[in-house]
């Protein structure tokens, strides 16, 4: 069962609730025999069900979708830890501040891993008066462009979405920057430090 909501998920988090088959058909008004079959393959639940089958089970709808417990333990915030996911539809861009389950036009979204620059992804970082400028030698095309630039600082992001119109190109403060990070729709996030390029 693969669809959207995998049996194994739905016996383990009843199990692990100590309900029976019967108590959670009662609970949604559906038969034990219409359970059996979505803990065993052999059928799905109706779409309508989702919500009602993730409120019985005591666990959000993207936790059903995802078959994965989102469990906070991220109990320090770092801004290391932070997530960067894009949206392969409408290209929205969401920041994470530790792991999490992301999701966009009806997808879970991927946390995306930084690589450093290659050849076809430079980037260039002057000072201009008391800010960081920042270029990347990339075409803009709407098939292939930087879609974004970020700064990573002590206190947070700063974060300037890119369109294929424009140039790869943002300003960012100077104090307390110390890593950029940059999105290639094709190619995927790099990221470097924050230092001025020679």
């Amino acid at each position: 069962m693969n669809q959207y909501v995998t049996g194994a998920m739905i016996r383990r988090l009843r199990e692990e609730r100590k309900i029976t088959q019967l108590q959670l058909a009662e609970r949604m008004n559906v038969s034990d025999k219409a359970v059996s079959r979505w803990e065993t393959g052999r059928g799905y639940p109706d779409i309508t069900l989702i919500e009602p089958l993730a409120e019985a089970l005591g666990v959000s709808v993207i936790e059903l979708f995802s078959g994965e417990d989102v469990v906070n333990t991220n109990r320090a915030a770092h801004m290391l830890r932070s997530k960067f996911h894009v949206c392969p539809i409408c290209a929205n861009v969401i920041l994470s501040t530790g792991e999490a389950v992301v999701s966009c036009c009806g997808i879970t979204l991927p946390a995306l891993e930084a690589e450093a620059p290659d050849e076809g992804h430079p980037i260039r970082v002057e000072r201009v008066e008391d800010e960081f400028y920042v270029t990347i030698a990339h075409e803009m095309r709407r098939d292939h462009s930087i879609t974004f630039l970020a700064a990573l600082g002590v206190d947070g992001w700063e974060v300037r979405r890119l369109y294929p119109e424009g140039d790869a190109q943002a300003r960012f403060r100077i104090a307390g920057t110390d890593r950029f990070y940059y999105y290639c729709n094709r190619h995927g996030l790099f990221t470097a430090p924050a230092k001025i390029t020679p």
